[in-house]
């Protein structure tokens, strides 16, 4: 994870934080003006004279082999398996929302204007990234794709409402970690993300600021899947031997393999409850997913994954999502740890605060209030002062 440490001081209010940004899927977003380098980003302005490159003129899934051609033959390995085998990136999936529009309806593909907005808006951020951002800069793939979200089932494209007890468990974690005002005073005030740990299945589900990769090699009995960020790999074991016992849960479960044709099909269980794939909650530890994983193209793994949780959402769902390759893509080693300030710096900046705290209450003024993260990344005001924690300032 690639982290940065801020201290400054806006009117008062110390800020001491770590912070990295991720953002799934994300829809567009007005531009605000004052916004930091790094959340512009996110939403570039487009220029009026912007053309666009060929691959960014047609919807990427109207451009794949199987959707040209019925009878396109996947590539098998040399035992006969349909072949999966690659280095793919979710990049092409940024600016699609995972939830639809609700504007949008059932309308499962944009049509011309609304595909011709997104694609100028993804060339933008991606002209954006080579020439004005830095080495923190956001991935925007190659490609368009006309997906009006990457929820697909239900047909009204979003994620069902929670159920009580699944608000319930989002309620219990809301604002856990970086992400959140805090207190950060133990390391369970982190999430698995901030510690280096992992990010689970959501990995696949769609794009982030960088990491994007997954990679996916296969043998007669089994099929791997490693996801860059943050470095995890599945093992999918394709014989007939059962789940393991109800009792044993793991972050991303574990998974039962069959082929289906040309589709793999993955059934998973044993969650535990420390990742969310979708809408903030934890899941239950008798959720179910089914993946279905298959080659479109030479270039493209669909993926679709049906997440079944009755105990927290109120109807089963499915998304979409592309894996495709990307022009002189490698997937380095992603060292974690090396690089990690999420727990260093929530931890000491909790530290800070309380000193404020003291502070303010021995000569009788207000309690500091927490910084938010728009402040955080925000322009600095005139009168900010900043610190080089580098020169131990």
């Amino acid at each position: 994870m690639k982290t940065g440490i801020r201290i400054m001081s806006i009117k008062g209010i110390a800020i001491r934080t770590a912070v990295a940004v991720i953002v799934v899927a994300v829809p567009s977003i007005a531009l605000v003006q004052g916004l930091s380098v790094e959340l512009q980003a996110l939403n570039p302005p487009v220029p009026d004279d912007l053309v666009l490159v060929e691959e960014r003129r047609i919807p990427a899934e109207q451009k794949a082999a199987a959707y040209n051609d019925p009878d396109w033959a996947t590539p098998r390995t040399s035992w006969g398996h349909p072949s999966l085998e690659g280095t793919f990136s979710t990049e092409d999936m940024r600016a699609i929302p995972f939830d639809r529009p609700r504007r949008l309806g059932t309308q499962e593909f944009l049509n011309e204007e609304q595909f011709n907005e997104r694609a100028r808006r993804q060339q933008a951020g991606s002209d954006h990234a080579k020439y004005i951002e830095t080495f923190h800069r956001n991935a925007w793939g190659t490609r368009s794709f006309g997906f009006s979200s990457l929820v697909v089932d239900p047909p009204n494209g979003r994620t069902p409402a929670l159920t009580a007890e699944g608000r319930a468990r989002a309620a219990a974690i809301a604002g856990r970690g970086t992400f959140g005002p805090g207190p950060f005073d133990t390391f369970k005030d982190f999430s698995l993300y901030d510690r280096c740990i992992a990010r689970g299945l959501a990995a696949g589900m769609g794009a982030v600021l960088y990491g994007n990769g997954v990679k996916i090699a296969q043998s007669p009995n089994a099929v791997a899947i490693t996801y860059e960020m943050i470095h995890e790999t599945r093992v999918i074991v394709l014989d007939d031997r059962p789940h393991l016992a109800s009792g044993i849960k793991q972050t991303n479960g574990n998974s039962r393999g069959r082929w289906e044709g040309d589709t793999l099909v993955v059934e998973t269980t044993g969650f535990n409850d420390q990742i969310s794939l979708a809408s903030g909650a934890p899941p239950s530890e008798s959720m179910r997913t089914t993946e279905f994983i298959r080659r479109i193209d030479p270039e493209m793994i669909e993926y679709r994954i049906t997440i079944d949780d009755p105990e927290t959402y109120t109807a089963p769902f499915t998304a979409r999502i592309v894996w495709a390759t990307q022009p002189n893509f490698t997937v380095y080693e992603y060292s974690c740890h090396e690089g990690n300030y999420a727990v260093f710096g929530g931890l000491s900046g909790e530290r800070a605060y309380e000193r404020q705290v003291e502070e303010a209450r021995a000569q009788g003024l207000p309690i500091p209030r927490r910084s938010t993260m728009n402040e955080v990344y925000g322009i600095p005001s005139a009168d900010t002062r900043v610190f080089d924690i580098n020169k131990g300032e």
